[in-house]
């Protein structure tokens, strides 16, 4: 990106390469609001360089993966007192785009910030994506760059297919690969002390047991 800029900066076509940014910048802010004032909570639909991109429905094994470590995710969460867990209608607004991720975290201070009826959500310390064919090239490209350029800590991608985790944390403004494994355990940079078995996001006996063992973490009534 420096790269880019530097290239800008030096072009004796600058002030040309501005009047056209601004004019692309001013239309596209126009459709941004107007995606706000037509969106409803019933469709999926994120806004991406300017465009609408609506959701197809998820195949079985992508909710499935989904609804495991989201309800792993959010009861620990709750145990600890550490912050929100959302899922899926939650719209993560950055400075040019909105998305709906599958999951997300945000941790105690952040969520403390938000309001009953709030619509619109900063960048979370955690995002989760679970891969399908349709949505793969954009979580691993547009949305891998923009999550990291807005400081969100950690992000995985969930591939259901291949049974597979990946974890890459912010290091310098970019992520680096922490983790990528279809066995053992994945422990979270951004939820403090969470370190759960990756069979347990895609096998329903390991998700119940690892359930289990962190409802065991509650103090006692």
């Amino acid at each position: 990106m420096t790269t880019i800029l530097d290239q800008l900066l030096h072009s004796p076509r600058l002030s040309l390469y501005h009047e056209q940014i601004r004019a692309v910048l001013e239309e596209e802010h126009a459709r941004r609001q107007a995606f706000y004032d037509t969106i409803s909570e019933q469709v999926k639909a994120e806004f991406i360089n300017g465009e609408v991109v609506v959701q197809s429905p998820a195949k079985f094994e992508h909710t499935d993966a989904s609804g495991n470590l989201l309800v792993l995710l959010r009861t620990y969460v709750q145990i600890h007192n550490l912050g929100f867990v959302g899922y899926e209608k939650m719209l993560i607004t950055l400075t040019r785009n909105d998305y709906e991720p599958d999951i997300c975290f945000f941790d105690a201070a952040k969520a403390a910030q938000f309001t009953p009826k709030q619509m619109q959500f900063p960048a979370p310390d955690l995002i989760v994506e679970v891969l399908s064919p349709s949505t793969e090239a954009t979580d691993r490209g547009l949305k891998f760059e923009d999550y990291a350029a807005h400081g969100v800590r950690e992000y995985w991608l969930v591939d259901p297919d291949t049974q597979t985790v990946e974890q890459y944390v912010l290091e310098d403004d970019s992520y680096q690969l922490l983790t990528k494994a279809r066995s053992g355990t994945i422990a979270s940079v951004a939820v403090s002390g969470l370190d759960i078995p990756i069979r347990a996001i895609f096998d329903k006996a390991a998700n119940l047991q690892t359930l289990q063992q962190i409802a065991g973490q509650a103090p006692s009534a």
